[in-house]
């Protein structure tokens, strides 16, 4: 099995790495042709650019030294390129929805694949919550897709992610203060939690960014509520796996892990992607980042006196993330914890939620006018719009609905 072994990999020195117009524009991917995942490590790679230029944005705004932004700007230039180049790979004709269905079978696929592989219990769980709430995510989008163009999410996530509900979507919404996580240690984290952490967060970011910036270019009503929806999901998830990092990380030492992740991504893509001519841009742009990583190791050496090597206490990163169909996994966790929710920063079942919980408010009010991601089934064909029947889903909607209609009347009329 390949290993990522960081200190051993040549660089590509940082005056060599600009690009002209047209390799910063390279011809896009065939929507018929493309094989699933290579879709979806383009989607990965575009979410994990664009994090990486907006943290280095956010250094630039907040730390002192001259020296240090010159260096974030010389690499965040490389990094936009970069963005640019992975994202152009995608196809003029593919539409907005076909490239959500992408962008929630990363969600899917990816999650599964670092709660696999997650060796801290509470991310893990953390990361087993939310899968189950983009799973959903998929099918809602999978009835948008049916109702809007006719067209059948399976030609998109090609047999290899199942397309049915997860824990409804119109159950996920919750009060801010119940996206609140406990954050890990940085001193006793394994590093590959620090870097699933990374990976999550940007491709969850991405996701509530690309909803937010296209939900609104459909004229159907049903369609531009739906993104709003499910939009605020995102944010929800993002907001939580953001709280699982710990805060006292310098931003030299945040930037440093970013752009090791980054590394490391582009060779699991390299390692798995099927199409030559994409794997030659992953191994290229894998090269470039572990030279962005020398680069902030010897900025955390200079400006801070501490060793790249003491944060990751190992020179070896094992367990690649590879996209591959988690069918029995994701059925596992549906099975186990559908009915899990968020409470004091802990996980309870749904029946154990206390009458006071913040979330049931806020779903009232939400979902007072309706819910779009329940609506859009009723507009998909039969065989997509039963699946939304089965027994398990129909009883946690209901146990919901009865806990809210509890909840509110313990509330003290006002």
């Amino acid at each position: 099995m390949a290993q990522f072994k960081p200190f051993d990999m040549e660089g590509m020195p940082l005056e060599e790495q600009p690009q002209s117009w047209k390799d910063m524009t390279p011809a896009p991917y065939d929507k018929k042709a493309v094989d699933a995942y290579t879709r979806t490590r383009v989607i990965l790679m575009n979410g994990i650019e664009n994090n990486a230029v907006l943290m280095s944005h956010a250094i630039a705004r907040m730390h002192p030294d001259p020296e240090v932004k010159k260096s974030m700007a010389l690499m965040r230039r490389i990094d936009s390129q970069q963005q640019e180049a992975v994202n152009w790979l995608n196809p003029a004709d593919q539409s907005v929805i076909e490239t959500t269905l992408g962008y929630e079978q990363v969600a899917v696929d990816l999650t599964a694949n670092l709660a696999q592989n997650e060796p801290d219990p509470y991310v893990k769980q953390t990361l087993d919550f939310a899968l189950l709430e983009d799973f959903d995510h998929l099918y809602r989008y999978g009835c948008l897709y049916d109702y809007i163009e006719g067209g059948d999410p399976e030609m998109i996530v090609q047999g290899k992610t199942e397309v049915k509900p997860g824990r409804p979507t119109s159950i996920e919404h919750r009060h801010p203060y119940d996206s609140m996580r406990k954050h890990y240690d940085k001193d006793t984290a394994d590093i590959k939690t620090k870097m699933n952490y990374a990976t999550i967060v940007a491709a969850e970011q991405q996701t509530m960014l690309f909803y937010r910036s296209h939900g609104f270019m459909y004229p159907d009503e049903i369609a531009r509520q739906l993104y709003a929806e499910i939009a605020e999901i995102e944010e929800q998830h993002v907001s939580q796996y953001e709280s699982l990092g710990d805060p006292r990380e310098t931003m030299l030492e945040k930037m440093a892990i970013l752009e090791l992740n980054e590394a490391y991504l582009y060779y699991s893509c390299a390692q798995h992607e099927s199409d030559p001519r994409i794997r030659g841009i992953w191994e290229s742009f894998m090269k470039m980042e572990i030279e962005h990583f020398n680069e902030c190791a010897r900025l955390l050496k200079q400006f801070e006196g501490r060793d790249i090597q003491d944060i990751m206490k190992t020179d070896v990163v094992e367990s690649l993330v590879v996209f591959e169909p988690n069918k029995d996994y994701v059925n596992s966790v549906l099975e186990n914890q559908l009915d899990l929710a968020p409470s004091n920063m802990e996980y309870v079942r749904m029946q154990e939620l206390p009458d006071d919980w913040a979330s049931f408010a806020y779903q009232r009010v939400v979902n007072a006018k309706g819910v779009p991601s329940e609506e859009v089934v009723s507009k998909a064909g039969p065989s997509l719009a039963e699946r939304d029947q089965a027994e398990k889903i129909r009883r946690v909607k209901q146990e919901m609905a009865r806990r809210v209609e509890k909840g509110m009347a313990a509330v003290p009329a006002r």
